[in-house]
């Protein structure tokens, strides 16, 4: 345990909110400690936010707390019992791999959780060796703060530790530990392993817990349980619209990888989409393309559905009319989500207000991009830009007709041209953490312990809007290959 020195000198403020729920929702769970921990790769801006020493954790003393080996003061480490439907099918599950420090209170006040990813195994770790290998922990760290950057409500990232330990897969990989940051690992498998599992007042306890936690402004609503699932539904039709405005694939949209926040979590599989394609799916284990970047709104609204049905008892103590005010409030889910969605594209082609031909306009581009497989990112772009020329589709009358519409539409609104191209820009990334940079960031990490190539793409991401010269290069295309590029959850 570390003194009360330490636990100044690295500006730990550690509560326990959620170890003060009835202790069938966790088991408490030590790290194990490893043989070598080492600071491999650490976000000092996230640091200063949580109000933590950087120069405290970047210590030996620092690494061994981010690797488990030493526990912060006021730390109460746990593992999480949560359930989930995957892939269609559920399953009792829980944090088979990862401990909960607790949660930092930060100088500006928010909860955050702090969590330890590959730190060993725990009661729910189903035969698992509860170990993380060093290039999945990378992959999240780039991809989460990638996100944030991106502005998209995300966990995040603060450090990986190497621990000096090899870790079986198909071959012996470098062992490491992420240290997740988080407004809450509260998911929707938490509330269906509730409802399965728990006994008389659980439920209740825990959602109190959620709206306490996450919306409080609803505490006095005439019915809070209706209106948490409201608020919840409101958040995931936001956050998957953003998503598919650039092209983001989650990869395994599992009950227990939505959070009740409305965040993204639990970086597996994911990638980003080069090539516009509706159907793009990354993920090796996705067979039957469940999760495709077109399913992903679809997706949303059937989890949000498994997330209404646990509710179901708070909402009305009557079954059929829960029924009826669970499915009155999900039929608002697919407007929402439009409703989200069209805004963005509007602000993508540079577009202040709203027409009735503005969704045909941009299904008509979609189409001539998946028919050129024009890349998704960099058709923005150059459009931003006004550089159409640097899309494959330049030469082709449709595309040339498209152009004219949209130039038409332009001129309708009241905005100047200008205004519509630093709209674009602030709704148009001119750079994504591309997939073959992921590659390339993680190769020369793992196999060389280079972490260069990583800071320096790191750099070029945390402004995807800046249009800076040093972006450039990151915004080029991979070399064509005939195989297509895969995924993996890391587990």
């Amino acid at each position: 345990m570390a003194t009360e020195k330490e636990g100044i000198l690295t500006g730990w403020n550690l509560e326990n909110s959620y170890a003060r729920l009835p202790e069938r929702f966790y088991s408490k769970t030590a790290p194990t400690p490893v043989r070598a921990p080492e600071l491999f790769i650490f976000n000092r801006a996230l640091a200063a936010e949580l109000g933590l020493d950087a120069d405290g954790l970047e210590s030996e003393e620092g690494a061994a707390i981010l690797a488990g080996n030493q526990v912060p003061e006021g730390a109460l480490p746990i593992a999480q019992a949560y359930a989930g439907h995957q892939f269609g099918n559920f399953t009792m599950l829980g944090d088979g791999r990862a401990v909960l420090l607790g949660e930092q209170m930060t100088p500006s006040e928010n909860r955050l959780d702090i969590q330890l990813k590959g730190s060993g195994r725990t009661p729910f770790s189903r035969g698992g060796d509860g170990r993380a290998t060093l290039g999945p922990m990378l992959r999240e760290y780039i991809i989460s703060e990638a996100m944030h950057g991106l502005g998209i409500p995300t966990s995040r990232s603060l450090a990986v530790t190497t621990t000096g330990e090899q870790v079986m897969r198909e071959t012996a990989l470098p062992g490491a530990v992420l240290t997740r940051v988080a407004s809450s690992h509260l998911r929707f498998g938490t509330f269906e392993y509730t409802a399965r599992w728990g006994k008389e007042g659980d439920l209740k306890v825990l959602t109190d817990y959620a709206i306490d936690r996450h919306y409080p402004e609803i505490k006095d609503d005439e019915n809070p349980y209706l209106s948490l699932f409201k608020e919840v539904m409101k958040r995931h039709a936001e956050l998957v619209a953003k998503w598919q405005l650039v092209g983001f694939i989650h990869g395994v949209m599992n009950t227990d990888n939505m959070t009740i926040s409305g965040e993204t979590i639990d970086y597996g599989p994911c990638a980003f989409m080069d090539q516009y394609d509706p159907k793009t799916v990354f993920s090796s284990i996705d067979v039957q393309g469940r999760y495709a970047y077109r399913n992903q709104p679809a997706i949303t609204g059937w989890n949000l559905t498994r997330f209404a049905e646990t509710l179901l008892p708070l909402i009305n103590d009557d079954q059929d009319k829960a029924v009826e005010q669970a499915e009155e409030a999900l039929s608002e889910f697919e407007a929402q989500y439009k409703a989200h969605y069209l805004a963005g594209m509007r602000a993508k082609l540079g577009l202040f207000n709203e027409e009735e031909q503005d969704e045909a306009l941009i299904d008509e581009l979609l189409r001539v991009m998946q028919e050129h497989q024009a890349d998704y990112t960099n058709t923005f772009r150059a459009l931003s830009l006004e550089k159409p020329e640097d899309t494959p589709m330049y030469d082709n009358h449709v595309f040339t007709e498209w152009y004219e519409k949209w130039k038409q539409r332009l001129s309708r609104q009241d905005e100047s041209t200008d205004a519509a191209c630093e709209l674009m820009r602030k709704s148009n990334p001119a750079v994504i953490p591309r997939n073959h940079r992921v590659e390339e960031a993680l190769e020369a990490a793992v196999e060389q312990g280079d972490c260069k190539v990583m800071e320096r793409f790191m750099n070029a991401l945390a402004d995807p809007y800046a249009y800076s010269k040093d972006q450039e290069e990151y915004a080029e295309l991979p070399e064509p290959s005939h195989l297509p590029y895969r995924t993996y959850c890391g587990t």
